[in-house]
């Protein structure tokens, strides 16, 4: 049976089978090494609150939220995005963070 990607579609190698997270957008249970990991940072201060302690000089932390997402979750929301197949071949450049 052809198959369309040479891992199909997962990231564990010989691991056998690996836990599974719940789609954020979802629910669905998807493979953790199958499903996109979407990490951010969020502020637990607002906005305005936020500008002007930093202009007084306070450190404010701020808590990392992790989220995962099924495969067409993730496309339907635009953490990944529909490659063709010459373009699947090749892996896309990570983006660097700027501070």
């Amino acid at each position: 049976m052809p198959v369309k990607r040479k891992s199909r579609g997962r990231s564990k190698g010989g691991k056998g089978k690996g836990p599974v997270v719940q789609c954020s957008g979802c629910g669905e249970l998807v493979p953790r090494d199958k499903a996109k990991k979407s990490s951010r940072r969020v502020s637990l201060v607002d906005s305005m609150l936020y500008k002007e302690l930093r202009q007084k000089g306070a450190y404010i932390t701020s808590r990392p939220v992790t989220r995962y997402y099924c495969i067409s979750c993730a496309v339907h929301r635009g953490v990944v995005k529909v490659r063709s197949k010459g373009e699947r071949k090749t892996r896309p450049r990570k983006r660097r963070l700027r501070r």
